[in-house]
């Protein structure tokens, strides 16, 4: 497609497939096929795509077997070294979802060819430094073709995203807001997860660099201001926790999201936090965080580690049974304070490959609002992945309201 030329909505409705998942041989691509094999519509035309054929051919066998009718499920060879086979895979689809990560490392080739056709894109991404540099590179050729480029779209960022809009949603927006997320969880993350944290905690010099190029040239918000809250470890005596900061990219996709909507009020500010119930846990906690920090820096240290976290791999359907998270919100504006929590299952798998199926199929398939370029989940799509999700059983509510 010409530079500058945008993509129309009928060209995209003509592509041979509505949804492909690239990485489907991996552990939470299966999940997240095996979603989409129980949820997508049943004229949702989707494929499995990946490096390997005979994988693929494995993966599809073991959906035929609860889901006769995907006998015949296509199956595309792409492979993330290959930039001729993610142009072919991009152009054919309306929408990828991608779980081939480190996305630092294997993510930028496909965010550009999808960028380049027009072709709306998501990932699971957690790692600031990869969607700093990909709004840098793609988000102005996105722009232009109409592609949404949407990342983190699993547990990162999904509850914390679309909690703050949910919170937001119940305040006035000509006040200021303040909103502080508080996340609990019960689970393992993945290992894929890990292996992107600790790369991302070993290049905090390049983070920086890219954080600091991205403000440079990013658009601010006219006439509004959207900011960090207090990040300090403390005691919160609404929730009962004792509040740790949490260095992830959460906080980030929420204010991206604030600076784009106008709901968010003429003055927000987000704060997040990991809870704990006794102050043992908070300092061991912190410790154990700095301890980690601090072995990134060692590539010896680093490397061991990664070598006992394995990717690929992930825990039984029995173990993820009894896995949960909840993400306590607090708001306040306009003279009213509201509590609302975001809960779910099995926060690393489970859960994860159903945000990630759920914001898949709300790109190609609701009446979203129109946006183009590196997008937010809750800009993207907002109250519709809400409802999705709701169905899907994840849940979003309110606690308590006070005026």
């Amino acid at each position: 497609m010409p530079d500058g030329q945008q993509t129309s909505a009928s060209n995209r409705n003509d592509r041979t497939y509505d949804i492909v998942l690239l990485g489907a041989t991996g552990f939470t691509g299966e999940l997240t096929a095996a979603y989409l094999a129980e949820h997508a519509p049943t004229d949702c035309r989707w494929a499995l795509a990946g490096r390997n054929q005979a994988k693929l051919e494995a993966v599809r066998d073991r959906l035929v077997a609860k889901h006769a009718g995907l006998a015949e499920l296509p199956l595309v060879i792409a492979d993330s070294g290959d930039a001729a086979s993610l142009r072919s895979l991009a152009e054919s689809a309306r929408v990828v979802i991608t779980t081939v990560g480190p996305y630092l490392a294997y993510g930028e080739p496909l965010v550009a060819a999808c960028a380049a056709a027009g072709t709306d894109y998501v990932d699971l991404t957690g790692e600031p430094e990869f969607v700093d540099r990909m709004y840098l590179a793609h988000h102005e050729t996105a722009v232009r073709s109409g592609a949404r480029l949407v990342h983190c779209c699993g547990f990162d960022s999904i509850p914390h995203d679309l909690g703050a809009l949910y919170t937001v949603k119940q305040l006035p927006s000509d006040a200021p807001i303040s909103v502080r997320g508080v996340v609990r969880a019960e689970g393992m993350f993945s290992g894929g997860t890990f292996h992107s944290a600790l790369a991302q905690f070993s290049r905090g010099r390049q983070m920086g660099q890219a954080a600091k190029a991205r403000r440079s040239t990013e658009p601010r918000p006219e006439g509004r201001k959207v900011r960090s809250g207090d990040t300090k470890p403390t005691r919160d005596a609404t929730l009962g926790y004792w509040l740790l900061p949490l260095p992830t990219i959460d906080p980030f996709v929420v204010k991206r999201s604030a600076a784009a909507r106008d709901d968010y009020g003429p003055d927000f500010s987000y704060a997040h936090f990991a809870g704990v119930k006794t102050l043992r846990y908070a300092v061991g906690g912190s410790a154990g965080l700095l301890g980690l920090v601090g072995a990134a820096q060692l590539p010896p240290a680093r490397k061991l580690i990664l070598k006992r976290v394995p990717q690929g791999e992930g825990p039984s359907e029995a173990k993820r049974a009894r896995s949960w998270f909840t993400v306590d919100f607090v708001g306040t504006g306009g003279g009213r304070t509201v509590r609302t929590q975001v809960s779910g299952g099995d926060p690393g798998y489970d859960e994860t490959a159903k945000m990630l199926a759920e914001s898949a199929l709300s790109l190609a398939f609701d009446d979203n609002p129109t946006t183009s370029g590196q997008v937010t989940p809750a800009t993207a799509m907002g109250d519709h992945l809400i409802d999705r999700l709701s169905k899907a059983g994840i849940s979003f509510r309110t606690l308590a309201d006070a005026s």
